[in-house]
């Protein structure tokens, strides 16, 4: 591990500009905020990340977990994910939330882990962890070693010549199948980010993963309510039963009317660049009648234009699979 220098701050503007003037200060050298620590510091230890600089944010008072005037819910960026999975709120309104939460990780990194530190969790692609080997999300120019590489945990949606990189999080499926927003202050002021606004797809340049720039903090994620009446879940599949991510996973909130779908909401993980919203699934299953045939057709629809690379090609009927079931089994809740 390198050398760095560690601050704490008392307020969030102190924070954003200790960030801002960091940055600038250092001409580009990392400057990162740390919370949980919970992937930052995994990655300090193998040199994937080498900050000169870490800005200490836990004594900032954004660990609440409220309800919102609208009947919606806001989420502080630094609520601990067990803290945010086992609350009541979560559990009765936003299950798939908690559901997802619960399957991630392990409880120690859970106590730990914060929802903005999630919300900007890298991804657990072997070559961007292995400094020996070119990665262009690790070091723009140098190359994407996973296209014809080991790739079997990898993206099949919103990929690019530079980089198949997957996004690992579970919190964020659910959160983009919720339309979550994502509250932020920075140096210009606050504003409030559409969570499929907020990720970036890998394009020419996958080292830029978000929206954010130099001297933003999220603050805070505030949820809608959910349609009256809807049922929502996550389903992950993986290699093994915990402590591991996702090769699949679908989270859903469907809203049934005499037998149709009147309102359903996908999101996708473990085959995205970024957490993968499904508009062609939600619309070609609104309106139709509730059935195993309409789910799979769904299905269908979302993997439309997947693109597997040498080892992952399992991933896509895996995938369908994934979301036709928790389709099938949101619509038993009804």
């Amino acid at each position: 591990m390198q050398p760095f220098e560690l601050i704490t701050v008392s307020s969030i503007p102190d924070a954003v500009k200790a960030q801002a003037a960091s940055s600038t200060a250092q001409q580009g050298a990392p400057v990162r905020f740390i919370a949980g620590g919970t992937n930052l510091v995994d990655y300090m230890k193998i040199n994937v990340e080498t900050p000169r600089q870490l800005i200490d944010i836990n004594g900032l008072p954004l660990a609440g977990i409220e309800s919102t005037p609208d009947g919606g819910l806001k989420i502080g960026a630094l609520a601990r994910n067990s803290d945010v999975a086992h609350h009541e709120l979560v559990k009765e309104r936003y299950p798939v939330l908690s559901q997802a939460l619960l399957s991630g990780a392990s409880t120690q990194l859970r106590n730990m882990a914060t929802t903005a530190g999630n919300l900007l969790q890298k991804t657990r692609c072997v070559y961007y962890r292995d400094t020996a080997y070119g990665c262009n999300k690790r070091q723009p120019g140098s190359g994407c070693s996973a296209i014809g590489g080991h790739n079997r945990m990898l993206a099949l949606l919103g990929t690019s010549d530079k980089c198949i990189a997957s996004n690992p999080s579970d919190q964020n499926v659910a959160l983009m199948a919720l339309d979550a927003t994502i509250h932020v202050t920075g140096i210009k002021g606050d504003r409030a980010v559409p969570i499929d606004k907020f990720f970036l797809l890998p394009g020419q340049t996958p080292e830029r993963e978000t929206v954010l720039e130099p001297g933003d903090l999220i603050t805070h994620v505030t949820l809608p309510p959910v349609p009256s009446g809807a049922k929502s879940l996550y389903l992950k599949l993986r290699d093994r039963a915990s402590y591991e991510f996702a090769l699949a996973s679908a989270a859903i909130v469907l809203k049934q009317s005499g037998g149709r779908v009147e309102s359903v909401q996908v999101a996708l993980g473990g085959i995205g660049a970024v957490p993968w919203r499904s508009h062609e699934a939600e619309r070609a299953l609104t309106g139709k009648v509730v059935s195993a045939v309409n789910f799979r057709a769904a299905a269908e629809a979302a993997l439309h234009g997947a693109r597997p690379q040498s080892q992952n090609g399992f991933k896509v009927e895996l995938a369908k699979r994934c979301l036709a079931h928790a389709l099938a089994q949101a619509a038993a809740q009804a």
